[in-house]
């Protein structure tokens, strides 16, 4: 998603700027080209020599290197993005007033880019009234801001401050400036996760789904600029975009209604979720107390809403299944996309090693209603997102 894009970082005096060399190896690592320029107070809490060696760029740190001038105009035509993080107060400062009496800010001054900074501070100056007018200001210039969070700070004190963590910043950017068009204008249906169908107020039966390719799909999809809508079982996955509308449902008759509620206005729909085929006939009001040797439960079958979305669904919907088998593995997919409606479908099977529920990783086959078959090795679950996403692309693009 970062291959070849350019992103110039700014780091003030703050003793978060140790956390820059983390967001640094993580922009590198999704190949992103990164310069960094340095205050002489950041020199003081982080080491240029490592910067220029994860950046595999010169740290720059002087208006003047060796009777030369930095080409701070330069610098900020050259970048895509300029995250300015830790964001001082005294830098902030400087920023809202137009002061400019360093490389960087320099570059902020001169930068076309889009900006973001990202302040880090004890909660006291963030909370003086200055700071919050200077936060105006600078917002004002059409600066973006990535508002500090709420925890322990270098003072010892807890409270709000904290510079977001770069895992944050490295999401952040992605979402609001790399997303792609390959789905713009798309809105994009995705479920997760397992369901929990009662027993009692305690007991439930349930299944081993995680709901990591569920997710994973709806981060790609989102990537690929779809508006998505997520609706998940429990599960302990989380969201990384705060653009993806999530639905939380705990049971199959949830599903149903969520899926059904307003399925028709969606593009394209990516069933991934393992819903319970049956569910309790009777649902027990009190705890079941263990007192018999032998317990029955009689449970019947839930409403397939794969089934009904089939029979629903207009011509120019995309609908994907999920078919996860344990013999007969292809024909029982091939079953399914049929009696299903569906346009693909992605098989996995529990026979594969370290693919399925629960795994980091999976290896699918994806058939098409014409035949066309994508077989995938093994490989991490994200992976295998991106590889879905792009087939869903090539059909709906055909």
């Amino acid at each position: 998603m970062l291959n070849n894009k350019k992103i110039l970082i700014g780091i003030t005096g703050s003793i978060a700027a140790y956390k820059l060399i983390t967001l640094v190896r993580l922009l590198i690592k999704e190949g992103a080209e990164v310069k960094v320029i340095l205050t002489n107070s950041a020199k003081n809490f982080v080491s240029p020599l490592v910067l220029s060696t994860l950046s595999k760029n010169p740290v720059l740190e002087d208006l003047f290197i060796q009777n030369e001038w930095a080409n701070h105009v330069q610098l900020g035509r050259w970048a895509d993005v300029f995250i300015i993080a830790p964001l001082t107060c005294n830098s902030l400062a400087k920023m809202a007033n137009g002061l400019c009496d360093n490389l960087l800010m320099a570059t902020y001054l001169s930068a076309t880019c889009p900006i973001v900074l990202v302040p880090a501070m004890d909660e006291d100056m963030w909370k003086h009234p200055s700071t919050k007018n200077n936060i105006d200001k600078v917002t004002s210039y059409n600066n973006l801001v990535i508002s500090v969070g709420n925890g322990e700070l270098a003072s010892g004190l807890f409270g709000e401050g904290r510079m977001a963590e770069p895992e944050e910043i490295l999401t952040y950017t992605k979402e609001v400036f790399f997303r792609t068009n390959a789905l713009k204008g798309k809105k994009v249906l995705v479920t997760a996760g397992p369901t929990h169908e009662p027993i009692d107020p305690v007991r439930y039966i349930s299944n081993h789904s995680s709901g990591k390719m569920g997710f994973a799909l709806a981060e790609v999809l989102y990537e690929n600029g779809a508006e998505v809508t997520l609706i998940s079982g429990p599960t302990h996955e989380k969201t990384k975009y705060l653009g993806i509308n999530k639905i939380n449902i705990v049971s199959a008759q949830d599903m149903y209604d969520a899926c059904l509620d307003n399925f028709i206005n969606y593009d394209i729909i990516v069933m991934s979720a393992a819903v319970a085929d049956y569910t309790l006939k009777e649902v027990a009001n009190e705890k079941i107390k263990k007192k018999d040797s032998e317990w029955a439960i009689s449970l019947i079958k839930t409403k397939d809403v794969l089934l009904e979305m089939g029979k629903q669904k207009r011509p120019n919907q995309f609908l994907v299944g999920f078919a996860l088998e344990t013999n007969n593995e292809k024909q029982n997919a091939l079953e399914k996309l049929q009696k299903k409606n569906l346009n693909c479908i992605v098989l996995n099977s529990l026979n594969d090693d370290k693919a399925g529920f629960g795994f980091d990783t999976n290896k699918v086959t994806i058939i098409d209603k014409t035949g066309d078959e994508l077989v995938l090795p093994l490989k991490p679950k994200r992976e295998v997102a991106e590889d879905i996403a792009n087939f869903i692309i090539l059909k709906t693009n055909e």
